[in-house]
């Protein structure tokens, strides 16, 4: 007997409307799920499309009100953009915008948040003629219990319309499940 290959699917900055309903429709399609780390502003400004998010089953993280660096923010503006997006997107999941976070943010934020990292970084949002290997990175980066990052945003999106589905393809073929990210926390 197998064990089952969990995976966690993710996906930074969003909502945005032109990249968020493409994942969502490419997810549905497969059966997928997702964990959406969304920025406050843009929830608040296509708060359509996080109810789209909720409905089909996927799950809310906060990734801020703004897309702030943590190491060039003073803590308590940082602090109060975390809280701001969390307000606004009802969760208790943090995943700090870049990974960086200073120590007292950190120490601050993990007494109210559960704060998530990833295991890799897609890097989708690089300059899609620099993404000949995106796949093939992608499949080696690809194991049981890995948290990945991706983007929903308008920067992302022509690496995810030629490689997201061929990697969804590639997940249903090697026997992964993706799970929501509050299940793993």
């Amino acid at each position: 007997m197998n064990a089952e290959k969990h995976i966690y699917l993710t996906f930074d900055d969003g909502p945005t409307p032109e990249a968020t309903p493409w994942v969502l429709a490419l997810l549905d399609k497969y059966q997928l799920k997702a964990t959406f780390f969304c920025l406050g502003i843009n929830a608040q400004q296509h708060s359509d499309i996080i109810e789209q998010i909720v409905k089909r089953g996927h799950a809310l993280g906060n990734h801020g009100y703004k897309h702030l660096n943590g190491w060039k923010t003073k803590n308590k503006v940082y602090i109060a953009n975390a809280d701001k997006g969390a307000t606004i997107l009802k969760t208790k999941l943090f995943r700090p915008p870049y990974a960086k976070i200073s120590p007292l943010q950190w120490l601050s934020l993990r007494k109210k948040y559960n704060i998530v990292f990833w295991d890799y970084l897609s890097k989708d949002y690089l300059n899609i003629d620099k993404q000949s290997h995106f796949l093939t990175r992608l499949q080696k980066h690809t194991r049981p219990n890995r948290i990945i990052v991706f983007h929903d945003s308008n920067k992302a999106l022509p690496t995810l319309q030629k490689y997201l589905e061929p990697y969804f393809e590639w997940l249903k073929n090697e026997n992964y499940t993706p799970q929501l990210l509050h299940t793993r926390l």
